[in-house]
């Protein structure tokens, strides 16, 4: 058998991948985050399909449904949220599978970070103003963040700043990060990405705070904080210049290629 970890995206039923949705469909054993997952992902699994709620499952319980599976021999569609690479905490799963010997597969899922810029209607890199995004979290209630790994150390780069878990701390974080990105800087919050009761805030790192209290958000939402949110007048990208295709066209030619 196989425990197939599925990036269940990040709210709306229909950005789960179509691999993702095939496994959900025909795996015997469908194991969800109740909280998180979509119910409508669930109304694909097989009428007789074994659908396990692991919001309230520790992980030692999650680990034995796995293990009751393998040794059914039957497949399990492990549905996360958002995307498998990060704040997924599949790293301590697949650990202890690996122990027990019992075979795995990742499939990728749409982000949290990806439907925000989404919503925002924005790309998170743009030419010239910056080319980098730091993903990251604020570890004030959560495990703590490895030394260096501070909101100080990222924004000296002035590298857009993508924050996962800091809704509640929304007025901390902002403080944290003016003296570098400056109280003008542009910010964005958006909570419940992609879903129907999806909240859109943009401002600065002066108002964004009080816009976040006064819409009574505290979890689930993504703060992005960079320069690039306001980006204006920059150049068009190399990708599409016709000095690039000039060189390119040259390039050819040096080596007796068409």
């Amino acid at each position: 058998m196989t425990v197939y970890f599925i990036g269940a995206g990040p709210g709306a039923a229909d950005l789960i991948t179509v691999r993702g949705q095939r496994l959900v469909a025909t795996c015997p054993v469908v194991l969800y985050a109740g909280a998180l997952v979509p119910t409508e992902l669930l109304d694909q699994a097989a009428p007789d399909a074994r659908l396990v709620d692991t919001a309230d499952l520790t992980l030692d319980e999650i680990i034995a449904e796995l293990a009751a599976a393998d040794a059914r021999g039957d497949d399990v569609a492990r549905l996360q949220s958002g995307d498998l690479s990060i704040y997924s905490a599949v790293a301590e799963q697949i650990r202890r599978l690996d122990a027990l010997g019992i075979g795995y597969e990742m499939v990728p899922g749409v982000p949290a970070f990806a439907a925000a810029a989404a919503s925002l209607g924005h790309e998170l890199t743009v030419p010239t103003v910056g080319q980098s995004v730091v993903l990251t979290r604020y570890g004030k209630r959560a495990t703590p963040m490895p030394a260096g790994e501070s909101l100080e150390a990222f924004a000296a780069t002035g590298a857009l700043q993508v924050l996962h878990l800091g809704t509640q701390a929304v007025a901390e974080i902002a403080e944290r990060l003016t003296p570098h990105y400056g109280p003008d800087c542009p910010a964005a919050v958006v909570a419940y990405a992609s879903q129907p009761r999806e909240v859109v805030l943009r401002g600065t790192l002066a108002d964004i705070a009080g816009q976040v209290h006064a819409a009574g958000l505290r979890r689930s939402a993504v703060i992005l904080v960079g320069r690039v949110l306001g980006a204006e007048g920059f150049p068009d990208s190399h990708l599409y210049s016709a000095l690039r295709e000039r060189h390119d066209c040259r390039a050819d030619g040096a080596d007796g290629t068409p």
